[in-house]
């Protein structure tokens, strides 16, 4: 029988590669061969964690070829062996009100966190047959209800590895920040999800860009520019609130959106101090832990709106792709290196500024 090798996280900072059986493929199903995972911030951090209910093949921002297709998985998503695709990590259940609304994404099935039985792809345990649940291996196994959206021509598998972060900017700045014509933007954080949301917000109109970040940061930070950025602000060496309200003429900004990926506080309260005197929003992403001295009066009496980040839709999805195909935007400076299936654990770490330096968006391609 045919084997099919995967990068295996097999506890807190440990991968093996193993060897999975081919699955059969039903009528209803299809098989994907992997050609690009990307790695981001995320990876980063489950990486670190112990196991939660068996190995995992990590990978949830996946592009390849359908290898194989069941006829009616062609006749239910329209899609055919050979074409190009772009894979959603949610697996809904397809019955529920979220998914119903098209908001999968918050369904149950997809769960992993509380679900023993939900299906995520880079999360669920390889236990769970077939097996094939993430992108670090060579092919993964696609069921009826998972989500595929095709890839337009042009786009390479590479720079479609760029789905995931640029659907979130659009679900989180457009969609839930609200941002448009001649708003006045902050965004904090130069990884992945910041630079995606600065191609996004310049797209939208935003009249002014602020970028900050940290002296590691250098790098992303003139990659900001590149894409649109206005202003980028190193915290570390300057008063960033001091220097926002000299670029404002003291007004301040119209949105902060939080792209730290939980990295305390600081990025918080400080953008609670730089929106605009009454009714800025914020949107919010990662997971801060405990936060006791949550300044709720400065944001009752600033009339803030605080909305929570969470994964994207379809139609966020489909707007990245048409993103990335337009071309307006040298996105090939955000897909900075190329990693091997055995390098995944230099990759992860690279990603986190813990081994090849400048890595922005790593590729992992698992037949490299």
């Amino acid at each position: 029988m045919q084997q099919v090798l995967a990068a295996v996280k097999t506890g807190a900072n440990k991968i093996e590669i193993r060897e999975f059986p081919m699955p059969e493929i039903p009528p209803d199903a299809a098989l994907l061969k992997m050609e690009v995972a990307g790695i981001c911030g995320t990876d980063v951090k489950m990486y670190k964690e112990p196991l939660k209910g068996g190995p995992v093949i990590m990978g949830h921002e996946n592009i390849g070829y359908i290898a194989k297709a069941g006829r009616e998985f062609t006749a239910r998503k329209g899609f055919k062996e050979g074409d190009l695709v772009f894979v959603e990590h949610y697996v809904g259940c397809m019955k529920c009100e979220w998914c119903h609304k098209g908001e999968y994404r918050h369904c149950e099935n997809t769960d992993w966190r509380y679900n023993p039985d939900g299906i995520r792809y880079g999360y669920t345990s390889a236990d769970k047959p077939p097996h094939l649940w993430g992108g670090f291996a060579q092919y993964a196994y696609l069921p009826w209800n998972s989500v595929v959206h095709k890839v337009p021509d042009g786009v390479t598998p590479e720079l479609a590895g760029l789905v995931t972060p640029m659907a979130n900017g659009i679900e989180w700045s457009l969609f839930d920040g609200g941002v448009g014509y001649d708003d006045v933007v902050l965004i904090q954080g130069p990884g992945q999800q910041g630079l995606s949301q600065t191609v996004i917000c310049k797209q939208a109109g935003a009249s002014k860009i602020i970028v900050t970040g940290t002296s590691k940061d250098a790098a992303r930070l003139e990659v900001a520019k590149a894409l649109g950025a206005d202003h980028v602000i190193n915290v570390q060496t300057e008063d960033p609130l001091a220097r926002i309200m000299e670029l404002t003429g003291g007004r301040g900004v119209d949105v902060v959106l939080d792209c730290t990926a939980g990295a305390g506080t600081f990025p918080i309260l400080l953008g609670v101090e730089a929106l605009k005197r009454k009714g800025g929003v914020m949107v919010m992403q990662g997971e801060m832990g405990d936060f006791p001295n949550f300044p709720i009066g400065k944001v009752t009496l600033k009339w803030i709106t605080l909305k929570s980040a969470r994964g994207h839709s379809y139609r966020a999805c489909e707007l990245a792709l048409a993103q990335l195909a337009s071309r307006r935007f040298p996105l090939e400076k955000v897909t900075t290196h190329k990693f091997g299936l055995k390098d995944v654990d230099l990759a992860i770490r690279s990603v986190g500024n813990a081994g090849v330096p400048d890595v922005i968006h790593a590729s992992l391609m698992p037949w490299l």
